[in-house]
Order: C-alpha cells, then structure tokens, then sequence
C-alpha cells in the first residue's frame, strides 16, 4: 500500500514539474542549475523565502495603521464612531445568525407577534445590529492609507527598476523593447533588483491572502479571494517559467492605477468631496488607458506574436497566454463599470442606488441621517451640507452624497 502510494506520489510530482509542460523543446531544469550572472536563474524553491517575507510584511502594515495611519486619520477629523449596541434578545439574535439579516415582512408579522413588539421596531433592531458588525470609518481608512502606500512605493520602485536602470547601466532593455523579453529565452539571469521586486510583489498578495479574514468584510469577499488567487498563481507560475522580464512590465502597468483608486477612497472617507471627485476621473482614465490601451498594445502583443515568432508556442505557454487573455477580459468588464458610474454621474449629477455595490449601504445611509435627525431634531436628506470643511450649498451637498454612495463600487478593495 504505502508502495503504492508512493509510486501514485511520484507520478503526480513528475507530471507537475514535466519538462515538456514547462519548458520549450530541447531545454531541461538541468539546463537552468548552471552558473549565471546574479541570482542565477529562476527556480520554484526561491519562492519559500515569500512566506516569511509575508509575515513581515504583515507585521510592518499593523505597526503603519497604528502609529501613522490612524493618526492622520484623526488629523483629519475622522474618529472611532461608536457603535450602538443593540438590546439583547436571543431570539432575534438566533434568526440573525442563522437564517436572515433581512427578514421578509411575513418573517416580521411573526416575529411580532412572538415577541410582542411592534414591526418597527423590530425593523430597527435588524438595522441597528447590521450596523453593529461593520467596521468603523477609522478602520477603513487605515486599511486604505497602508495599501495606498505600498501601492505608491513599489509602484515608484518598479519604475526605477525598469527606467532607471534603463537609462544609466541599460540592464532593462525590455522596458522598450519587447523583444527583448524573449531573447535568449529562457537562459535569462536574474538581477537582484528584478529577483527584489518579484518577490515583494508577490509577499504583498499572500498578505492579502491571510489577511482577508480580519480586513473590512464586504460583499465581494469570495471574488476577491479568487483573485488575489489567481494573481499569486500568475505571478508564481510566471516565475518559475522565467517569463519574469515581461511578468515586471505587467505588474509595473497594473501598479500605475492601483495606488490612486486607494487615494480616492482616502480622500472620500475624510469627507473631501471634490478631490475624491478628481482622483476617481483621474483613476478612470489611467485605468482605461493602460488595461485597454497599452495592456492589449503591448504586453498581449509580446506573449502572443513575438514570443511565438521568437520561442514558438509550448504547453506552458498557452497557459500563460490563457491567463493574461482572461485578465483581458476583466479589464474590459471593469472599464465598463467605470465608465457607467461615471456617465451617469455626468449626466445626472449622481448615480442611481441600484449601482451601489455594498447592499449595506442604503441602510448605513438611513443610520447616518436618523442619528443626525436625533441629534439636530431637524430633517437632512443628504446627511450634509458641508464638504471639505466648507458650507457648500444644498444642490451641490445633494447631488455629490449620492454620487458618493455611487462610488463605493470603486472605492474600496
């Protein structure tokens, strides 16, 4: 038995690492064991050093939210909200945990009757309790501060990587010239810059990874997760098969967005309207211009043609090209969502609440102007009429708190 085992072991591990799936014809792994300049070349065991490197990256984002996030949250005028607990009640409770967080109107009837309460304020109870497990403003606002850095800096650093080094020791030929990414392939050292980068990069998502399950829960939680998935396949699997030079172009292009979305929810959770307003529009147009411009143009242009007229295709490579097609496809989806809510705020001065993404928010909404109304003892259909510390008039308030709620699709993870 244990034989047996062994033997079925032997196979699955020999058909993994196949060379024929892997490599393009007439190259074995022992081909890539020789000397080379810097790293050497690129090998699967490199990648244990990201776990560890993971876990520090971690550890330095709890430091970051605590001692710099969370005080320029507060500079800001954004504080620890306090939560209203709800009145106990364990059948209430037991129906929330167990069957709905939005019982029906037959389910309240019930309810009412069970309980000798009124249907209202049993609504107000469920409302009230949803509102109970969701993060504060603060928390949100840190989590975004701390990727809206890394986002910058390794952005700004893979720029360096790929231009500087270009320009004063011309170690990055491919950064202008594509063709480059495939010659000589796959006898293609590492440098320590480039091993440096690829390795942060991919640290950073199996952080990500692990830290999903504490991070702001919202609705996207399983979609996320796939993706932060398939991105730390992509970046392994691109890794291993040292298709690294044109793995950094595609991970430098997605990077240039990335950082300005997370400022756009900074500036939204600190109330400044207007910049939000200009960062989104700004974040709109890099996106579409690099996912549906310069992506298809020149990094599908690369793996697709050149590489077939330079290398030619093999298994592993239609994989990689089926990966970076079904990104492809992704961008386009998202642009178009982009440009819907940004159509529609142009042309309506809001977004309708059917294109909210967080079912949350119409209900946090309802919160926010009820405690106000008990607070002022006056009625506020926006919530506000001041932005970015300054009384703007109704028309503006009105128009721009429900293109805010609109652009939460966007401004979050």
């Amino acid at each position: 038995m244990a034989s047996a085992a062994a033997g079925a072991l032997g196979l699955l591990w020999g058909w993994l690492w196949s060379e024929r799936f892997w490599l393009p014809q007439n190259v074995s792994w022992a081909d890539l064991e020789g000397p080379a300049d810097g790293y050497g070349y690129p090998r699967a065991r490199h990648m244990l050093s990201v776990f560890p490197l993971a876990a520090g990256i971690f550890s330095v984002r709890l430091l970051f939210e605590r001692f710099i996030a969370k005080p320029c949250a507060l500079h800001v005028g954004i504080e620890e909200s306090v939560v209203y607990r709800v009145e106990a009640n364990d059948t209430l409770e037991k129906v929330f945990s167990s069957v709905t967080k939005y019982p029906d109107g037959k389910r309240l009837e019930g309810l009412s009757k069970q309980l000798d309460w009124d249907v209202r304020k049993i609504q107000c109870w469920f409302r009230h309790r949803r509102n109970q497990d969701k993060p504060s403003k603060l928390t949100k606002f840190c989590e975004s501060m701390w990727r809206f850095t890394f986002y910058l800096c390794i952005f700004c650093y893979g720029i360096r990587f790929l231009w500087l080094l270009l320009v004063f020791l011309f170690e990055t030929p491919w950064f202008w010239d594509t063709r480059q990414c495939w010659q000589n392939y796959p006898y293609q050292p590492l440098s320590r810059e480039l091993y440096h980068y690829y390795t942060l990069e991919l640290a950073f998502y199996w952080s990500l990874m692990f830290s999903q399950f504490i991070d702001v829960k919202r609705k996207d939680f399983l979609i996320m997760f796939v993706h932060h998935l398939a991105t730390i396949g992509l970046i392994t699997f691109s890794y291993i098969n040292n298709m690294v030079r044109v793995g950094t172009l595609v991970l430098c292009l997605h990077d240039s967005s990335d950082f300005l979305l997370e400022a756009a929810k900074l500036a939204n959770y600190a109330k400044y309207q207007r910049l939000c307003d200009t960062l989104f529009v700004v974040f709109g147009a890099v996106f579409m211009v690099t996912r549906l411009g310069i992506y298809p143009l020149w990094i599908l242009n690369t793996t697709l043609f050149e590489s077939w007229e330079m290398i030619g295709p093999y298994p592993s490579w239609w994989l990689f090209n089926g990966l970076l097609l079904t990104l492809q496809v992704l961008h386009i989806i998202w642009s178009y969502l982009i440009a819907r809510i940004a159509f529609k705020a142009l042309i309506r001065g809001k977004v309708s609440k059917d294109d909210r993404s967080d079912v949350e928010s119409s209900s946090e909404e309802e919160d926010e102007t009820t405690h106000t109304n008990n607070l002022s003892g006056r009625s506020s259909s926006n919530g506000a009429n001041c932005l970015n510390g300054h009384m703007e008039g109704s028309h503006w308030a009105r128009e721009h708190g429900t293109y805010n709620k609109g652009l939460e699709r966007w401004l979050r993870d």
